[in-house]
This record gives structure tokens, C-alpha cells and sequence, in this order.
């Protein structure tokens, strides 16, 4: 038998507990450039930290809030002014929950642009979007719970996008709002949502995708030459002191900046006084945006394509050669700034000249709106992303890997320019409001 000499004292116990902890979250040894700063970016880690305080700084909260029409909009003013450093908690709940959407969707392109979902790592790029996907759910159902008028009426537009789902639309919205309208069933289901159920289901999502990285064996790293040696650390101190840092430098600024920067808490929710413009919440804009310009059965169906896309992109981009390499090579590289360039200039010119000039409805007649206003821009724009591809694979001689980076970076620019013209160019009655 073997024989594994406890430890003497109190605190050689504990930091062999921790250890062990640390270990089954890692590999012992990981090889060197995989804890490379610049290549990771640290965003996965950065997200488990923004969750821990997120989770902390919720559980604090739920002390004093009060999830009924009446009693939350003066719960949150109570917090606020009277429970010591209760506005504090407030903001870095806020912030955080805001700055998780962001590093979540970038830490999901990152995976994207090193080929991270290739190499068997298909699942942990299923759950990856999962996980986004529950992000987005959380601000969501948390977004409602102050009850001022941005919350009410951020919600009432964004739930109006359910009555499109063509056949089930209306009875997902009668579900979701628990009536025909936002309120205090709104608010109950989105709070027992925000509180309960969605935290169950994230924290065993979050606990899987943590372990489906540990089985795959560690972050994915570029194929080295036949016989070549990479460089091997250990975990501890390597790995970890870094993670240290990052956490520490990731909790001391959103301290800081909820100490400078309070959470917003508008007027009192007044369902008869919309606000102008009535905006879905902020990462739902870029979709809002464009609905303003197709049929909203078109849009469901754009939607669909490009999230099919998103899981089937491991059966269609299998190449395992380029793993671990930005844009996959040069050419890629080139591909991806033609498609992000495509976006940039593009989708205003498209937005401005849809406010302006076309009228799709009003030049094709005799032909039913789902056609002219769904059908034509609901082609127009799969024909442009096939273009991409297509002149990606003729003009820059890429491969189809690197062919579908372009094709991704056109869809990532875009729905972020979509995002910034809604938030920032979009005044009273939706109406476009130019820089210039």
C-alpha cells in the first residue's frame, strides 16, 4: 500500500485542500504559450470572476429587494440612500452584469478566431454558446427587476420581438409576461428566473464547461512540428499567480468604477407614458435595428441561419492545422479585415439609404411585403455573405477555413455597427439621427 504523509499543521491542510481544488480545474503542467497573456486574453477567467461577484453581490441584494409593482421601484431607493454601501453593491452587481455580456461574447469570438472548438472540443463549444445565450437571459430577466421606466419599457419592446415567432409567438409572450402585458406576473416570473432557476441551471453549464476544458486537455494550442517540445510550467505558482493577479485587477476595477459610476435608476415605470425613443435593452438594440429595416419573419429566419451556423461551424470547419493560430494564418487575417471592412462601411450606407431613399415595399407593389421587405433583404444579405466567401477563396486564394473567418468577421461587425447606430442614432420615434 502507499502510503500519503498527512500534513502537520493547520495551514499546510488547507493549502493542500486548495491545491487539490486548484488541480482538478487544471492540468498539473500546461504548456508555456497557452498562459501567454496576449493569446487568451485571460476572458474566461475574467468571466469567472465577474460571476462570483456577480453571484455574491446578488445574494446581498435579494436582502433588501422587494419583487412586487408596488414595492421594488421604492426597494431600490431604500438601497440606494439608506443600507450602508447598498448603492455600492448595487453598481458592482450592474457593472459587472454589463461587462459579462461583453467579455462572454468576446471570449466566444477569441475560441472562434484560435479555432478552439476544433480537436474534439465540439461540446465545449455547444455549452460556450449555451453560456452566452444564459448571459444574455440573466441581464435580461434582471433588467426589469428595478421597475423605472427603462426597465418597463426596454421590456415591453423587447417581448413584442416574441409576437413575430410565427404560429407560437403569441403564446411564448402570454407565458413570459404571465398576461397580455408586462407586469406584476412579469416581474414575478422574471425574478424567480433571475434568482432561482437560471442560476441552477448556470452553475452546473459553468461546472461542465470548466471540466470539458480540463478533459480536452487544457486551452487548444498550435500543432507543433513532428518531435518538436513545448515547453511545459506547472500550474502552481505559473498558472495560478497570473489568475491572482487578474482577478485581483478585475475586482478592484469594477469597484472602482461603481464607486464613480452608480447604476442608473430612472423615473418611476408608467405604463401610460412610453418613453421616445422606446428602446429594447442595450444588447438587444443591434436586433431591434433590424427589424426597422426587414419583416420580422425574414428577420426570425436570418436569426435561425446565423445561430445554425454558429453550431454546426465545427462539422464545417475541420481542419485541425491551424488550431491555435489567430485567423488561422495571414490569409486569413486578410479575410477577416475584408469582412469586418464590407460591415464598416456598408451597413450604414444600407441603413441610411433604407431611411432615406428605398422603399422596398413601394417599388415592388404588386408583390406581398413578406416578399419585397422579407424575402429580397433576407437574400440580399446571405448572396453578400456568400460573396465574401467566394472572393475570399478566389481573389485571396484562401482555404475554406480561412474563407469562413471572413464570412464571421462580416456577421461580428455587423451586428456590432447594427448595436451602435440603435443605441447612439436613434432618436425620438426610432427616428435616424445623423453625425453630420
Amino acid at each position: 500500500m502507499l502510503y500519503t504523509p498527512q500534513p502537520a499543521d493547520a495551514r499546510s491542510r488547507l493549502r493542500a485542500v486548495l491545491d487539490s481544488l486548484i488541480l482538478h480545474l487544471h492540468p498539473i503542467r500546461v504548456p508555456a504559450p497557452a498562459i501567454r497573456f496576449t493569446y487568451t486574453w485571460g476572458l474566461g477567467g475574467i468571466a469567472a470572476v465577474l460571476v462570483a461577484l456577480l453571484g455574491l453581490t446578488g445574494v446581498m441584494l435579494m436582502f433588501r429587494y422587494e419583487p412586487t409593482v408596488d414595492r421594488a421601484y421604492s426597494s431600490i431607493q431604500v438601497l440606494e440612500a439608506e443600507v450602508v454601501f447598498g448603492s455600492l453593491i448595487r453598481a458592482v452587481h450592474h457593472w459587472s452584469a454589463t461587462l459579462l455580456v461583453v467579455v462572454a461574447f468576446l471570449h466566444l469570438v477569441r475560441v472562434f478566431l484560435t479555432g478552439g472548438f476544433k480537436q474534439g472540443r465540439l461540446v465545449n463549444w455547444l455549452i460556450g454558446i449555451g453560456l452566452l445565450l444564459l448571459v444574455l437571459l440573466f441581464n435580461f430577466t434582471g433588467y426589469l427587476l428595478p421597475w423605472d421606466q427603462l426597465a418597463y419599457w426596454a421590456m415591453t419592446v423587447s417581448t413584442t420581438m416574441l409576437h413575430y415567432i410565427p404560429w407560437v409567438g403569441e403564446t411564448i409572450s402570454h407565458l413570459v409576461l404571465a398576461g397580455p402585458e408586462v407586469g406584476q406576473g412579469t416581474l414575478s416570473n422574471f425574478y424567480a428566473l433571475h434568482v432561482a432557476l437560471l442560476p441552477a441551471v448556470g452553475a452546473v453549464a459553468l461546472g461542465y464547461h470548466f471540466w470539458r476544458v480540463r478533459k480536452d486537455g487544457g486551452i487548444s494550442q498550435p500543432v507543433g512540428q513532428a518531435g518538436e517540445q513545448v515547453e511545459q510550467v506547472t500550474t502552481i505558482p505559473h498558472l495560478l499567480r497570473k489568475e491572482i493577479a487578474l482577478a485581483a485587477l478585475v475586482i478592484t476595477a469594477v469597484f472602482m468604477w461603481g464607486m464613480l459610476m452608480p447604476a442608473p435608476l430612472g423615473e418611476l415605470a408608467d405604463p401610460n407614458h412610453p418613453p421616445s425613443p422606446a428602446k429594447a435593452a442595450w444588447y438587444f438594440v443591434g436586433l431591434q435595428e433590424l427589424l426597422l429595416h426587414m419583416d420580422p419573419l425574414a428577420f426570425i429566419v436570418l436569426a435561425g441561419v446565423v445561430l445554425a451556423g454558429m453550431v454546426l461551424l465545427p462539422r464545417w470547419d475541420r481542419r485541425d492545422e491551424d488550431i491555435g493560430v489567430y485567423f488561422r494564418s495571414p490569409v486569413g487575417r486578410r479575410a477577416a479585415f475584408m469582412g469586418a471592412a464590407v460591415s464598416v462601411y456598408l451597413v450604414p450606407a444600407l441603413v441610411v439609404a433604407d431611411e432615406y431613399w428605398i422603399n422596398l415595399p413601394a417599388m415592388m407593389p404588386h408583390w406581398p411585403v413578406i416578399i419585397s421587405n422579407g424575402l429580397v433583404p433576407l437574400l440580399f444579405i446571405l448572396a453578400g455573405l456568400a460573396l465574401i466567401y467566394l472572393v475570399a477563396r478566389w481573389a485571396l486564394k484562401a482555404n475554406h477555413s480561412e474563407a469562413l473567418v471572413g464570412v464571421f468577421a462580416c456577421v461580428l461587425v455587423g451586428l456590432v455597427v447594427l448595436t451602435i447606430i440603435g443605441n447612439l442614432f436613434r432618436g425620438p420615434s426610432m427616428a435616424l439621427i445623423l453625425p453630420f
